[in-house]
């Protein structure tokens, strides 16, 4: 059938056959082109090609309220002999309860558990799940809405001054954050926070700071508390007044520990602007490097990070777009 159309359409019009089967050359060769992943020429692609070619995903986000806070207090300052001090803000009475040597293979393992068996929802729990594989513990109670610092310290009795060389098989020091109230974890999704801290000693050196954290959910999940790397930042750190022989150790010591400079020490920048057109404000989270330097009106238009050219597989906003609206309306 094909044959005869075609013969049919060659004695109708010799020009108008040439030109028909060009087109169909050129259609076919745009078609296979771009099978085999090959640049295809534009006017050979629609609108809606295009488009979906730009399009990342957005993740679909759940906004939970964390009832937990601890930061460290001059870490700088911080070592096993001395001691380390620990900021809290919690919106509940809480339990901070501080394990010094906790043994690692034991705090993953009652992770596992919190997911499988029970939940840690206090600092029992998560004793009967470490078989008490740690050296000392101490609890305080944390009042609502109170930053309080808390000074934590092995005792002199313990005579540890370092946990070993590099990989370790337990951690310095472990805290827990729990509710303190029964009726409070009906409320909150989360039940409790987990930050695995470095403080350190003769062997490793590596200045203070939290390595983890955990979030673990009463639904059984949990979840890793990860920083965002914003690309306006005005905080300063204490490791950006250290000398570059610092920096380079810090460097080598975290490379033997098996973690990434980038995770320690998000980039900082003075600009608090999209990074592309340095007029909208920063909204949108790329992921998975967690860069956070784009608005609204550029995120469209970029399949790999601005900052670190890494390709973006997925995307959040950190606020809603409907909720500038809202802010408008009132203002009226």
């Amino acid at each position: 059938m094909a044959a005869v159309f075609l013969v049919t359409l060659y004695e109708y019009s010799p020009l108008f056959y040439i030109a028909v089967v060009f087109t169909c050359f050129i259609v076919t060769t745009g078609l296979v082109l771009g099978w085999f992943g090959w640049d295809v020429p534009v006017i050979l692609r629609n609108s809606e090609e295009t488009q979906f070619n730009t399009r990342v995903f957005k993740k679909q986000m759940r906004q939970v309220k964390n009832p937990f806070g601890l930061e460290i207090t001059n870490p700088s300052t911080a070592s096993i002999t001395t001691g380390i001090t620990l900021t809290t803000d919690c919106l509940e009475d809480s339990l901070l309860t501080c394990y010094w040597g906790c043994s690692v293979q034991k705090l993953y393992e009652a992770l596992q558990k919190h997911f499988y068996c029970f939940r840690i929802s206090t600092p029992r729990a998560l004793e009967d799940a470490l078989y008490s594989e740690y050296l000392y513990q101490e609890q305080y109670f944390i009042k609502k809405d109170s930053k309080e610092e808390i000074y934590c310290q092995l005792p002199r009795d313990t005579k540890i001054e370092d946990f070993g060389t590099v990989p370790r098989s337990r951690y310095p020091l472990v805290a827990l954050l729990t509710l303190a109230d029964e009726e409070d974890r009906e409320i909150y999704d989360i039940i409790s926070m987990v930050s695995v801290i470095h403080i350190p000693d003769q062997t490793y050196k590596l200045s203070c700071r939290i390595l983890y954290q955990y979030l673990l959910l009463a639904q059984g999940q949990f979840h890793d508390l990860k920083q965002l790397f914003m690309s306006a930042n005005n905080n300063s750190t204490p490791s950006s007044n250290s000398s570059p022989e610092e920096k380079s150790r810090e460097r080598s010591l975290l490379e033997k520990a098996g973690l990434s400079e980038s995770e320690a020490e998000p980039p900082e920048e003075n600009s608090k602007d999209c990074v592309v057109c340095q007029n909208g404000t920063v909204n949108w989270v790329l992921l998975p490097c967690r860069h956070a330097c784009l608005c609204d009106g550029c995120v469209r238009y970029f399949q790999q990070c601005p900052m670190c050219r890494q390709f973006v597989q997925e995307s959040f906003t950190l606020c809603s777009q409907k909720e500038p609206e809202k802010d408008k309306l009132k203002a009226l």
